[in-house]
């Protein structure tokens, strides 16, 4: 969970369609979650929170390039912020990875994104996995770092399901080598 720098917030103030109400409810509660429209300054990606935690984690660890990204613990999903008008470079990449693409909403004009207060705490429903620290700089591997992510994180994801059906339990993993292997 991360706080929102200054520049941060006045980034999302900005998108917001009354960035004085905006500033108003924050300056009452930071941690008050708000309603953002997308495809103005940002689109959002959204996926199912599992894959989602590993997308993020897959992102972070190899340094690809992303930006902010928040998570809404009870629906269960985590959104990756792109710029705007991204869809049609996102599903590009997207498909130039795999012939199925795992599941994901993307959020542009005429959508909205509920993101979390600058300063939400660790049981809010809303938070940030990567806070925005400031206006996101136009990135063109935004879109291909997501989709290479997304397809990469979601064949990890199966696998590992196909090893829990597959070796159930001990003996089912040992029961499955060659009988001239050593045990």
């Amino acid at each position: 969970m991360q706080r929102v720098t200054r520049r941060g917030v006045e980034w999302l103030i900005e998108a917001a369609d009354d960035p004085d109400d905006c500033r108003r409810v924050w300056a009452d509660d930071p941690r008050m979650p708000i309603l953002l429209p997308t495809g103005r300054l940002f689109d959002v990606m959204s996926v199912d929170q599992r894959l989602g935690t590993e997308m993020f984690d897959r992102l972070q660890r190899s340094g690809m390039p992303f930006g902010p990204c928040l998570i809404d613990r009870k629906a269960q999903r985590v959104g990756f912020f792109l710029g705007s008008e991204s869809h049609e470079t996102f599903t590009f990449y997207l498909e130039a990875e795999t012939a199925s693409p795992p599941a994901f909403r993307y959020l542009g004009k005429g959508c909205a994104v509920v993101v979390p207060g600058p300063i939400p705490l660790s049981d809010d429903r809303y938070q940030w996995y990567r806070a925005p620290a400031r206006r996101p700089e136009a990135n063109p591997l935004r879109p291909v770092a997501l989709a290479t992510a997304l397809v990469a994180s979601a064949e990890l994801l199966a696998r590992i399901d196909r090893f829990d059906e597959q070796y159930p339990t001990p003996y089912a993993a040992v029961a499955a080598l060659p009988d001239d292997t050593d045990r």
